[in-house]
């Protein structure tokens, strides 16, 4: 027996002993992640012995993964082959990892335009709370057949199952990319990006904060030349356009860095989703707008009664990431009908309420 069919050996014997006792538990790999969802609870279940790629085709675009491999080997192990996760998952800080990629389902800038965690998740295997290893899905996508169980799992915040592996399509990085930014006040970059999206224009993503818009084009070198042409802007040079893209993914810019004092004066940080061609919002705070108009950061004392508000009245919704205050919830409220299959759902799978309990709404 080798470490890894060791290591699902000894979670497969920890979940039956959970199962058993009820003694909750709560899965974590590196921990980047803890904040995000409501507040965790139970024994934990360390995910960073199951490390490792199991699979990769380059030429197949398609790389399998244990839970506990760190997001860093990963991705360093695609760019030897140049290739990329191209959803670009906020990694927030060291260590974290592909199981909680999973779990979390969060992308980064480059969300709008390829889509996100869910739309490349091919498969995967799942320990439940009845203590069966399932499989899901499969390597390509012709194999995806039936329920697609795999994509129902990413977000989930761990309620529904341990996920042991995941196989993920991944793409080649982009033969070149450009920065440009513009100074422009909120209504005009929301006017320009409207305008643009109509546009076959190699826009991957987009910023705007404190009256700057910035747009990062990515494609062929020749569509890149002709787009920097067309869109005008002022280029940034690469290294200092590669720094702000990463600052923006793993959420270091300055706007994201909420002091301790100031989340206890009752600042909070909020992501609204909403239709990308959504007007400016009225709320008081900070704001930072991604995904060509669909993401709104906000840092607000507002109410998350006056927040849910506005971002209901626009046709989306809102979560809130960081604040010393969670009572209000995490997620929006759910309708009687959505909890109930939410409900039927955690039954099903973990119905002995082992995994993360509560960690997404109360009661699952």
């Amino acid at each position: 027996m080798d470490s890894q069919d060791q290591g699902l050996r000894e979670l497969t014997d920890r979940v039956a002993q959970a199962r058993s006792s009820g003694q909750p538990l709560e899965i974590r790999g590196a921990g980047s992640k803890r904040f995000y969802g409501e507040a965790p609870r139970g024994e934990v279940l360390d995910m960073t012995a199951l490390s490792g790629i199991s699979s990769y085709e380059p030429t197949e675009l398609v790389v399998t993964a244990r839970a506990g491999t760190p997001l860093a080997h990963l991705e360093a192990a695609l760019e030897e082959k140049g290739q990329c996760l191209p959803f670009e998952p906020p990694r927030f800080a060291a260590g974290g990892t592909v199981g909680g990629m999973v779990a979390a389902g969060l992308a980064g800038p480059a969300r709008a335009s390829v889509g996100s965690v869910r739309d490349h998740v091919l498969g995967m295997t799942l320990l439940n709370g009845r203590g069966e290893m399932l499989s899901f899905g499969g390597q390509v996508a012709k194999n995806v057949a039936g329920y697609d169980i795999s994509r129902l799992i990413v977000g989930s915040l761990g309620i529904l199952g341990v996920v042991c592996e995941v196989s993920m399509k991944v793409l080649p990085v982009p033969a070149a990319a450009a920065t440009l930014h513009f100074d422009c006040r909120q209504s005009e970059a929301l006017e320009k990006l409207n305008a643009w999206r109509c546009k076959p224009l190699p826009i991957n993503a987009s910023v705007w904060h404190d009256d700057r818009l910035y747009v990062r084009l990515s494609g062929a070198r020749a569509a890149i030349g002709e787009a920097c042409r067309e869109l005008k802007g002022v280029r940034l040079e690469a290294g200092s356009s590669q720094q702000w893209w990463s600052s923006v993914r793993d959420q270091r810019h300055d706007f994201f860095s909420i002091a301790d004092e100031a989340l206890q004066r009752g600042e909070c940080l909020w992501r609204l989703s909403v239709p990308a061609a959504t007007p400016a919002l009225e709320l008081p705070g900070r704001q930072f707008i991604e995904w060509q108009g669909a993401q709104r950061w906000w840092r607000t004392t507002a109410s998350a009664a006056q927040v849910r508000a506005t971002a209901a009245g626009a046709g989306g919704h809102a979560t809130l990431m960081r604040a010393a205050d969670k009572s209000a919830g995490v997620f929006s409220p759910l309708s009687e009908v959505l909890m109930r299959i939410h409900r039927n759902l955690k039954q099903a799978f973990d119905p002995q309420h082992i995994f993360n309990p509560g960690r997404l709404y109360a009661g699952l």
